[in-house]
C-alpha cells in the first residue's frame, strides 16, 4: 500500500501520546536514543504532519546506485544515523511550510521503534493490526500468509516487491482490502481517541487541503471534508478517502506502477467514486 503506511505510522505516534509515552510538541532532538544535528529543533507533530523541513529523501540515498526494483532495501540504520550525526541544514524553518518527507516518517518510525525498544513491524501488530483484526497486514514481505497480487512496472511487466529497512514507516506496509476497510470502520468511531487525534487539523497546505497527522485533509465542493493518503511502490498505486461525517469510504489497491504515467488515474477515480457516494 506504499505510502498509506505513514496513516500508521501516525496512527502509533498517537497512542504514544495517549499512553503519555511522547508528546507532540516534544522535540526529537530530547530522544536519548537518537541524534538529531539540526539547528532548529523539530517537533514530533513536525514530523507526522510534513512540515519538519526535511527534504523527502536523504541525501546520503544514493539515487544512482540503489536498484530501482526495490530501492530501499539496503538504506539501514547505520546510514540513517551517520545522515543525522551532521550538520543538517533544513530546507525551511519547522512548522511553517508543507512538505512531503519520506525521511520524516521513516525517521518517526525509527525513533518509535527505539523508545519501544521494539520493531515497527511489532508495534504495528500489537498496536494497530492485532486490535483491528487485520490478520492479512504487515510490514515484513516473508510474513505474508496470502497470495501477492503480482506488481507490475512502469511498462507493464511484472516486478519484484520493494523491502524496507530503516525507512519502513514510510511505505513498508502490505495489506488487503478486507483489513483496510477494518481500519476504515475504526475511523468513523468518536469514541476511538487514538485514530480523533489523527484526524484533527494540525496545518494549512492551502485553500483545498490541510493535514492531520499522516491523513490530508480535502474540502469537496459542498463544503464537506474527507481525509485522504495515496500510496505508489515500483509495482502499485493505492489510494484511500473517508468520508467521516456520512461514513463512506473508497479503497483502491492496484498494480499499476507509481512510475506509469496513468498512475494519477487512481487518485481520480477514487475522488470521483468518493462524489457518487457523497450524491446518493
Amino acid at each position: 500500500i506504499g505510502s498509506i503506511s505513514k496513516v500508521f505510522t501516525a496512527s502509533l505516534l498517537s497512542s504514544f501520546v495517549l499512553d503519555n509515552i511522547l508528546d507532540l510538541e516534544d522535540y526529537i532532538q530530547g530522544s536519548k536514543d537518537f541524534k538529531v544535528n539540526t539547528s532548529e529543533k523539530i517537533t514530533y507533530k513536525e514530523l507526522a504532519n510534513h512540515t519538519s523541513g526535511l527534504p523527502r529523501m536523504p541525501s546520503n540515498f544514493d539515487f544512482l546506485s540503489v536498484s530501482e526494483d526495490n530501492p530501499y532495501k539496503k538504506y539501514d540504520s547505520k546510514k540513517l544515523e551517520a545522515f543525522f550525526s551532521e550538520n543538517i541544514q533544513l530546507k525551511q524553518k519547522p512548522g511553517t511550510k508543507y512538505e512531503y518527507s519520506n525521511l520524516g516518517f521513516g525517521l518517526l518510525g525509527h525513533i518509535m521503534s527505539q523508545i519501544s525498544k521494539s520493531n515497527y513491524e511489532d508495534l504495528l501488530q500489537k498496536k494497530i493490526f492485532g486490535k483491528y483484526g487485520m490478520v492479512n497486514s504487515t510490514s515484513q514481505l516473508n510474513k505474508v500468509k496470502t497470495k501477492i497480487v503480482i506488481g507490475l512496472d512502469k511498462n507493464g511487466n511484472p516486478t519484484c516487491n520493494w523491502d524496507f529497512d530503516v525507512l519502513a514507516g514510510a511505505g513498508a506496509i502490505l495489506s488487503t482490502a478486507e483489513d483496510l476497510s477494518k481500519f476504515a470502520l475504526a475511523q468513523f468511531d468518536v469514541t476511538n481517541k487514538e485514530l480523533v487525534l489523527t484526524q484533527e487539523h494540525t496545518f494549512s497546505v492551502n485553500k483545498k487541503m490541510s493535514v492531520g497527522l499522516g491523513w490530508h485533509i480535502l474540502k469537496g465542493k459542498d463544503k464537506s471534508n474527507f481525509i485522504w493518503h495515496n500510496g505508489g511502490t515500483g509495482g502499485y498505486t493505492s489510494s484511500m478517502a473517508l468520508d467521516l461525517e456520512n461514513h463512506n469510504g473508497i479503497i483502491i489497491l492496484s498494480n499499476i506502477s507509481a512510475f506509469n504515467k496513468k498512475m494519477r488515474n487512481v487518485d481520480q477515480l477514487c475522488f470521483r467514486l468518493m462524489k457518487t457516494l457523497d450524491e446518493k
